[in-house]
């Protein structure tokens, strides 16, 4: 169990990026959802105990993880947003090399780790080929081969399939969902769609708060029978009063989704809430009270 209690950070440059956050999370993969800016990676920068928080306590299973930062690395995996790479050497060089900085010092035990590793996340028949050649999908699952050196009991991934193809990205969120069975797995993402396929709990974070947290289907189950969708032509008005989720294009048509307890109008139908619904519900400026 990750706990997470009163959680502050504040730049020197006068942007509070994380205000009072808490949270319990427990083994398996929790998202945590927000727009860019919301305050994601400072929050994840700050578990990775690569910058020191304001106030507030983070434990591990008991472990306090601010207190003694090296310490605590010992029980933590990182693979941040940018994940860079000396591509003009192997995976299997590069990820020796990180196992000795990992405190590995027995060679014969270093080349068996590193094997197991790649043979983890599919890249062991690539282990001498260089990294400048890997795909954006290869390259994040060398990122976890690295994050899980250790055993660690906590693995932060912060945003991990922007940018793949939709075959990696299949192929990540199947990775992730292995690796999560034994230990806390913190997905931070932007994509809803992450969020909805891999987490069985989680919470949205907007402006270094969060709004709104659970699972996802207790969540939607909160906004049921008061999510209307209309199909109307791209020029079709909207009404300033409606209290709209989304509007986007759909098959060359406009889908506008509102929230309201009566239809808005004999034009819209009541739907099914989904996930973006909950999302975008959340980061409205006066978004719904959902105790969960």
């Amino acid at each position: 169990m990750l706990e997470i209690q009163g959680l502050s950070k504040t730049y020197d440059n006068g942007i509070q990026a994380l205000k009072n956050i808490f949270l319990k999370i427990p083994h398996g993969i929790f998202g945590l959802l927000g727009p860019n800016g919301a305050g994601k990676s400072s929050l994840m920068r700050t578990l990775a105990t690569l910058q020191t928080a304001d106030q507030g306590n983070v434990t591990l299973d008991g472990i306090d993880l601010l207190r003694d930062p090296q310490q605590a690395r010992r029980y933590l995996g990182y693979l941040p947003q940018d994940f860079g790479v000396y591509p003009q050497v192997s995976a299997a060089e590069l990820l020796n090399q990180l196992a000795v900085f990992k405190g590995f010092v027995n060679a014969q035990e270093r080349r068996g780790l590193v094997a197991e590793q790649l043979q983890l996340v599919n890249l062991y028949d690539q282990r001498n080929q260089k990294l400048g050649t890997f795909s954006g999908g290869m390259r994040q699952r060398f990122g976890i081969a690295q994050a899980l050196l250790g055993s660690p009991r906590l693995v932060i991934v912060d945003d991990p399939t922007a940018g793949l193809d939709p075959a990696e990205r299949i192929r990540f969120q199947n990775l992730l969902a292995t690796i999560s069975r034994d230990r806390v797995l913190l997905l931070s993402t932007h994509i809803v769609e992450d969020v909805a396929e891999l987490c069985p709990k989680m919470a949205i974070l907007n402006r270094g708060k969060i709004v709104q947290q659970g699972s996802p289907r207790t969540l939607m189950a909160h906004l049921q029978g008061r999510v209307w969708m209309c199909e109307a032509a791209p020029d079709h008005p909207i009404d300033p009063r409606w209290a709209v989720i989304t509007t986007r294009m759909e098959r060359g048509g406009r889908c506008i989704r509102v929230l309201s307890d009566t239809a808005p109008d004999a034009a819209f139908q009541l739907v099914d809430p989904d996930l973006n619904d909950v999302y975008f519900t959340a980061l409205m400026a006066q978004p719904v009270a959902i105790a969960v």
